[in-house]
């Protein structure tokens, strides 16, 4: 399955699901556990079934007794689950319409925890209260047969654009279990955890595990033979979700829930100063911790520093805030070699007074790497900037780069996904990892990764050419047929001079000259900077033009069938001119791309990727790190003393002098866009919450 195959597949399924949704009285709270249970029990059944089918072909029958019958080892040895026959999906599916599906389903997911103490207490079990009507729904809606087929991860990327979905629509008490995946996947690509002990002491639904298993998938690496998973979670739901999300993956890992994993007060795996890597999206600005206790106050995981008396203690934060708390508990249960990434408000890194303090004996170690400062909107349920913080301890050890912090401002870099919400594009996200590796000395990432754009605005360019001579010769095609058409029909119906005159487009001639030019060009495209940036420019200035022509040209059609009735005349008929148009607009589509869809064309596409290659070669012209004004700075310890110890990238790399260069008016009409229509839903939104409140004062 492909990767738009798959995204399309994702869409229709939250359409199906949401609409159930709205079509019943629950919340979406309450509707995501079951839903995204649902989905873990698709996933179970078909690995079943293809491990079950593995198993009968590989066992050849004794001759006296027969087949060795299939047991639940069987299934653990090739890392699947085994599903007794009523928590198999065809079983429940098939059921019935006189039996209950909703006791079915929660004893299928009872039985399948009694099964594996892994999962005990961890499916969803409330079924029973759902409408049997609204659940045989939904389990059709998973039982579509491209998903009977599908292998893979497909399940997993299910789960968590579900998981993404229910974070957005406020799901899990306002979505705080789900890190954007646009974060998650910037701090697993700059602390590359490849191996070891990975902790997440936050771990929510356990997505930055989820990431790490497929950036080691694509280093051609098994998660089960490199790291070992461990998270603590507080929230009994989030932690639910997590292991559920582990198993639809196929990782497996220690997750931790309760009051006992309360990071605040326990360190539960003991893992101080153990850990390779650690990762988390933790509570911000957090109020309440009891800082008497000894437990928080002798706690190992705490920087220490001699008093004026010479004696150790520990960096307590004064105020009432749990953030530099966390800052160190990142730091403390780290190795010598290990790295941290997490997300932490932007106000940490200038807080003052203690946690100022704490910050400069922090930097002062040599430990602190990275921090990248992210823009508004990325959170689902908070649209305040947040940064992300980066250490590795291997740098305390290394005289050159202890001295040495990469200060990257992220702010300006975004997509806009609805008016509301942000995240970085695949492409983005790649180029802001160049960057880290540039700092580090890696030039390989960046040249494969501009060579990559290069290859695939250069495969764009030329199926663009072959398309636009296809969509140019099917727009001369319906335009001598109708044109053909009107001469004769006007010579015996003189009132209809104007359908002839309306034909007459002004700027098909200027659009055939251009797609020729563009055709030209594109077929000789090349991986190179300079001839892709000739043919980026055709592709942006052909597009409104094309489109400008293939809509007066049908509204014409549209006209005159309407006006003169064509519809009713022979050789009209004969001409099948719709089916002519369809073609014309199917063509049009695979170039302009298709707003409904949400799938951008060939046009914007190949311009795309030379402009995602030109970004990093106009600023890193020589493949090698340089700063970067309004964009990155490598500072060292005094620069940063010098700034009062702010861990604030804005503070550092100034203001972007050619951000009005650079400045693109069409992508900027198109955030406008998704902002109005945001603006629109809202206001309907408002506008029923308003009817529904006059009627009730009414009556």
């Amino acid at each position: 399955m492909t990767g738009k195959q798959l995204k399309k597949l994702e869409t229709e399924l939250w359409k199906a699901a949401d609409q159930l949704r709205a079509n019943s009285k629950l919340t979406a709270t309450e509707y995501s556990m079951p839903v995204l249970g649902l989905i873990f029990l698709r996933h179970a059944y078909n690995r079943f079934a293809k491990v079950k089918e593995e198993i009968e072909k590989d066992r050849t029958p004794h001759p006296q007794r027969g087949k060795k019958p299939i047991t639940k080892s069987d299934f653990l040895e090739k890392n699947a689950l085994y599903l007794p026959e009523n928590a198999q999906y065809d079983y429940l599916v098939n059921l019935p319409e006189s039996e209950d599906i909703g006791e079915a389903l929660d004893t299928a997911m009872k039985d399948i925890e009694t099964e594996y103490d892994a999962l005990n207490g961890v499916l969803p079990k409330n079924y029973s209260n759902f409408g049997k009507d609204l659940l045989r729904e939904l389990l059709r809606t998973f039982n579509k047969e491209v998903l009977k087929k599908a292998e893979g991860d497909v399940f997993g990327k299910i789960y968590e654009y579900f998981l993404n979905k229910f974070a957005m629509t406020g799901a899990q008490e306002g979505g705080e279990f789900f890190t954007p995946m646009s974060l998650v996947q910037t701090i697993v690509n700059v602390i590359e955890p490849d191996h070891g002990t990975v902790f997440d002491p936050a771990v929510g639904s356990a997505g930055m595990f989820v990431q790490t298993g497929y950036f080691l998938q694509g280093k051609g690496l098994q998660s089960a033979e490199r790291v070992n998973f461990y998270g603590q979670e507080k929230t009994e739901m989030n932690t639910r979700l997590a292991k559920m999300n582990l198993a639809v993956h196929g990782l497996e890992g220690k997750i931790i829930g309760g009051d006992e994993a309360n990071t605040y007060y326990n360190d539960y795996f003991t893992l101080v100063g153990d850990c390779d890597f650690v990762m988390a999206n933790p509570p911000f600005n957090v109020d309440g911790v009891d800082k008497n206790k000894d437990v928080v106050k002798k706690d190992p995981r705490l920087l220490t520093v001699k008093d004026e008396d010479g004696k150790l203690k520990r960096l307590l934060p004064k105020n009432d805030n749990a953030n530099y708390l966390w800052i160190q508990y990142f730091y403390g249960y780290l190795k010598q070699t290990g790295r941290a990434g997490f997300v932490m408000a932007s106000s940490a890194s200038d807080a003052g007074h203690s946690e100022k303090e704490i910050r400069k004996e922090l930097v002062k170690t040599g430990a602190v790497d990275v921090m990248i400062a992210i823009g508004n909107n990325f959170f689902y349920t908070r649209s305040l900037p947040c940064t992300l913080w980066f250490f590795d301890r291997a740098k305390e050890l290394d005289k050159v780069r202890k001295d040495k912090v990469l200060m990257l401002d992220a702010r300006k870099i975004y997509r806009k996904v609805t008016s509301k919400i942000n995240d970085f594009s695949p492409e983005q996200l790649q180029n802001l990892i160049c960057i880290v590796n540039l700092y580090r000395g890696n030039t390989k990432k960046f040249e494969t990764t501009v060579s990559g754009y290069l290859q695939k605005a250069t495969e764009l360019a030329k199926e663009t050419a072959e398309i636009t001579e296809q969509l140019k010769k099917q727009i001369q095609k319906v335009h001598k047929t109708v044109s053909d058409f009107a001469e004769k029909f006007v010579k015996e119906n003189e009132d209809a001079v104007s359908f002839i005159d309306a034909l007459k487009i002004e700027e098909l001639g200027i659009l055939t000259e251009q797609q020729h030019k563009l055709i030209s060009e594109a077929r000789k495209a090349k991986p190179d900077i300079k001839v892709l940036e000739e043919i980026a420019l055709q592709c942006k200035s052909i597009r409104k033009l094309q489109d400008k022509v293939i809509k007066q040209l049908i509204e014409t059609i549209v006209n005159a069938q309407k006006e003169l009735q064509l519809n009713k005349n022979k050789d009209w008929k004969e001409l099948k001119v719709k089916e002519q148009t369809d073609e014309l607009k199917e063509l049009q589509k695979q170039l302009s791309g298709d707003p409904d869809e949400e799938e951008p064309g060939l046009l914007h596409e190949t311009e795309y990727f030379w402009k995602q290659a030109n970004w990093l070669t106009t600023r890193f012209p020589k493949g090698s790190y340089i700063d970067v004004e309004g964009l990155c700075k490598v500072v060292s310890k005094k620069e940063i003393e010098d700034k009062d110890w702010s861990l604030s990238p804005g503070r550092y790399v100034g203001v972007d002098a050619t951000s009005d260069e650079d400045y693109d008016y069409e992508e900027r009409l198109s955030e406008i866009h998704i902002e109005l229509d945001g603006l629109n839903e809202e206001a309907s939104e408002l506008a029923k919450t308003i009817s529904v409140n006059y009627k009730a004062l009414v009556v």
